[in-house]
């Protein structure tokens, strides 16, 4: 009994520390490698913008649109490409490669953990600071 007692305590104490997110980490990964479609402020707006035949989405105002829940398990998905986009003829650039390594867990509105990398869980915790009303 006390070592189940133990294990189910260090799995608690990984599974609460795995989901530690880094949204300035997740900013600069934004600047580095999203930025280019959606645009600095994250707005739609970036360079690549008038070339997409689907225009980028405007990241701010996600939760916005989703009656008032930032939609965490569809933002990681679709940046490291379970749930892809099609833009111009080719799916949106996934970086779900580029950032494998560490595994962490990130929580859904619903208490749901959504396995992940540490690089998509930061920038999901970017995405969720820079949302307006």
């Amino acid at each position: 009994m006390l070592k189940q007692g133990l294990n189910t305590l260090a799995f608690l104490l990984w599974a609460g520390a795995g989901m530690a997110q880094d949204a300035k980490e997740g900013a600069g990964l934004f600047q580095d490698h999203c930025a280019t479609c959606h645009g600095i402020e994250a707005t739609g707006q970036g360079p690549m913008a008038g070339v997409l035949v689907i225009k980028p989405t405007n990241l701010t105002r996600l939760t916005a649109t989703n009656n008032g829940a930032f939609p965490t398990a569809r933002v990681a998905a679709r940046i490291d490409g379970r749930d892809p986009l099609v833009s111009h003829g080719s799916p949106m650039p996934v970086y779900g490669d580029f950032f494998e390594g560490v595994d962490t867990a990130i929580k859904a509105p619903s208490g749901q953990p959504i396995m992940t990398s540490v690089p998509v869980a930061d920038l999901v915790a970017y995405l969720k600071s820079i949302q307006l009303e």
